[in-house]
């Protein structure tokens, strides 16, 4: 039977789109099915997202099976800053069949180019400030909070249908224990400072301290490739989103002189506690959940924010602020009683933070692609 490719605008019925994941990861015992009404939410007009974007979903369907699934989207905000006629596409889900996913991804691009785009890249879900890539290294242990899986065979697929590697991602391992003696010595400088002041996160103040970090990390990150800032309404949805599941422990905001100027954020791996929810988060699910945060503890986190004020990087006396807050992770990581962590993501060629990551004992266990075609004229 033919291939056909449906299109369900942003809002509309995604039964489909969320339950296509059911077969295609039925044997791998890594997969973690994200939650079925937080990708309901991040798929509707709701998201503060597309207050400055516009999308829309596809699915696959052969002999009346739905066989995969992706996204295009396009992002104002991106395009403003970067002038470079970039669509994007996402949540690439599929069989193992090049059909499905040149199908998939030539809808996108014709989506994409009947609305100026010039060139698509991917997979972004939705865009760089959320689950980035495709997984091409790692497949062998479950994704953390708020990072992607994928089948081995996704990413040859993709190259198949004609786009082309643009960037690599990088996912740390790391496990608490001894610091480096450098690290030691940095963390060691840092709080004799008497102008250095740190504190974990309020609960309390959720949209006040994600302010404060979302400033510093807008400066930090500034300069990234892809970077785009957050809105007013998408801090406001992060604040919310953040309060369930932040341990302020795991955080960290440093003031100098009385200016926020570093922090840090380690999110408890919720992936570790809703393996067996199967996409699902009824009554029993929510009680299971809340249970399991407060009595179970998930014993992994991901280190998914850090960020220093670019004029604080300059200055000697504050060259041991990244050493500083890689050590206060990692010491209240083993309080916590973590037993992994990772720290992700980070460019591949963003030597300055890959360098500092390994010095830490960090190794490399998982790598995520972003492919780019460009789009013929129609």
């Amino acid at each position: 039977m033919a291939l056909e490719i449906r299109e369900t605008p942003i809002g509309g019925d995604l039964r489909a789109f969320l339950d296509v994941v059911t077969d295609l990861y039925r044997d791998d015992p890594c997969f973690v099915r994200p939650l079925d009404f937080d990708l309901k939410d991040r798929l509707s007009k709701k998201n503060p997202f597309f207050g400055h974007a516009e999308g829309t979903t596809f699915t696959a369907h052969r002999d009346g099976k739905c066989v995969g699934r992706a996204t295009a989207q396009i992002d104002r905000l991106h395009l403003e800053r970067y002038h470079d006629d970039a669509g994007f596409f996402g949540f690439l889900d599929t069989t193992d069949d090049p059909e499905v996913v040149r199908a998939l991804l030539d809808r996108a691009g014709e989506w994409l180019r009947a609305r100026g785009m010039k060139r698509m890249r991917g997979p972004f879900s939705l865009n760089i400030n959320e689950e980035c890539g495709c997984l091409v290294d790692g497949f062998d242990t479950p994704p953390m909070i708020m990072m992607p899986h994928h089948r081995r065979y996704q990413g040859g697929l993709i190259e198949q249908a004609g786009l082309a590697r643009i960037k690599d991602l990088y996912a740390w391992r790391y496990t608490p224990g001894d610091v480096p003696a450098r690290a030691a010595r940095g963390h060691a400088e840092i709080l004799a400072l008497p102008e250095v002041r740190v504190r974990q996160m309020d609960k309390s103040q959720m949209a006040r301290d994600v302010r404060v970090v979302m400033e510093i990390f807008n400066d930090a990150w500034s300069d990234n490739w892809g970077f785009v800032p957050l809105t007013e309404a998408e801090l406001a949805k992060m604040a919310s989103d953040m309060k369930l599941i932040l341990v302020p422990e795991l955080s960290r905001i440093v003031d100098i002189d009385g200016q926020p100027a570093a922090f840090a954020i380690a999110l408890p791996n919720v992936n570790e506690i809703i393996r067996d929810f199967g996409g699902r988060l009824g009554p029993v699910q929510v009680a299971k959940l809340l249970y399991r945060l407060k009595v179970k503890r998930p014993r992994s986190a991901r280190l998914a924010l850090l960020g220093i004020r670019k004029q604080f990087r300059g200055v000697r006396k504050y060259a041991g602020l990244s050493a500083y807050l890689y050590t206060e992770m990692n010491d209240t990581g083993r309080k916590v009683g973590l037993h992994t962590g990772e720290l992700s993501w980070t460019l591949e060629d963003n030597a300055p933070v890959n360098v500092g990551i390994k010095m830490m004992g960090g190794t490399i266990y998982k790598r995520y692609r972003i492919y780019e075609r460009e789009l013929a004229a129609g």
